[in-house]
């Protein structure tokens, strides 16, 4: 009843970022009689969208049924509930574009899960950065998290999916994981907002650490070897998330398990595939510069290393993969490194 209730109110969506998962919830929301307005600065999606109704370069083969803008202010204007689709390295700059054209109303959906740089200050999560900016400007907008096992091409083709929508205030997460639910999207409101982030993040650097193995296949890497560092990426997560004030039952969750699963093992995940490149040899610089879709596991992990340092948690998962992307171990040795921490 709830889902035949949502489909009656037509929301307006701002989707800010039209890469691969922006894309395709824009898509998916379209389809559900939403009007959904994309911005993007880039020109070559912008241009594809106008000319052929589909993004060539991240989600080809989709036709969209979206306006679509290279002016942030129009895109605000034309909507009510505002998705940042953007990673993690941008989204506080771009949200200084937002919020001087906010209005009261305006609800935000951060999909960049994760740590915001030190000189943020606060508690170090995106979301409470783009709050502390929000509220610097004068205003109250919410502010609410997606996250779960979510790859992009699958939720563009009808995939049945689950995600978490959590934020401070639940009655706002409820309120918008009905709206936005659709009949293969299962969003699930949450009021642990700072795990549901975490574990965003952190599933990440899983990901690069089973990639690796992947590169490895004609050595040492192999399913088994794979399990192993699943197993003590989890278990590290599970000590480390916590001390940064993740509610323990979120990494059994959509959140936790299974976006790390989904994250780690499918061929269509950025983080899996950039480990790939580093598993067979390549160096950082060489695997990004093949790579047109930012990977947020490189990032998350230095970020989490140093906040671990901080709070005095050991992390040997997390220092071997930092080990391997600056180069000073090799791909062979930061898996078995790994896969001996659990002993």
């Amino acid at each position: 009843m709830l889902r035949l209730w949502a489909t009656r109110f037509m929301s307006k969506i701002a989707v800010l970022g039209l890469g691969n998962w922006g894309t395709a919830l824009a898509l998916s929301w379209a389809n559900d009689s939403h009007r959904v307005t994309g911005w993007t600065v880039e020109e070559e999606v912008y241009a594809s969208i106008m000319e052929t109704g589909e993004n060539t370069k991240y989600l080809p083969g989709m036709q969209l049924d979206i306006d679509v803008t290279m002016d942030i202010g129009a895109a605000i204007e034309a909507s009510e509930l505002i998705v940042l689709a953007l990673p993690s390295g941008v989204i506080l700059s771009v949200i200084n574009d937002v919020i001087p054209h906010l209005r009261p109303s305006h609800v935000i959906l951060d999909l960049a899960k994760g740590l915001a740089p030190p000189e943020e200050g606060g508690s170090g999560l995106i979301s409470e950065a783009i709050e502390a900016k929000i509220s610097a400007a004068g205003l109250s907008n919410s502010v609410v998290v997606l996250t779960g096992p979510t790859i992009a091409p699958e939720v563009a083709r009808g995939v049945i999916t689950t995600a978490m929508v959590a934020g401070h205030d639940i009655s706002v997460a409820g309120r918008i994981a009905d709206r936005l639910s659709t009949d293969s999207i299962i969003l699930v409101p949450s009021k642990d907002a700072v795990g549901c982030e975490l574990w965003g993040a952190f599933k990440n650097t899983v990901a690069l650490s089973c990639g690796v193995v992947d590169g490895l296949r004609d050595s040492i890497g192999g399913d088994n070897l794979k399990a192993a560092l699943i197993t003590v990426g989890f278990a590290e997560g599970q000590r480390l998330l916590p001390m940064m004030g993740a509610q323990p039952e979120t990494g059994f969750g959509p959140a936790g398990l299974g976006d790390l699963y989904v994250t780690s093992a499918s061929p269509r995940s950025r983080n899996r595939t950039l480990g790939e490149k580093l598993g067979t040899g390549k160096t950082l610089e060489e695997a990004l510069g093949e790579m047109h879709m930012v990977a947020e596991g490189v990032r998350a992990a230095r970020m989490f290393a140093e906040r671990a340092a901080v709070i005095g948690c050991e992390v040997p998962f997390i220092d071997s993969l930092c080990a391997l992307l600056d180069g000073t171990i090799t791909a062979d040795e930061c898996v078995r490194s790994m896969a001996e921490s659990l002993v």
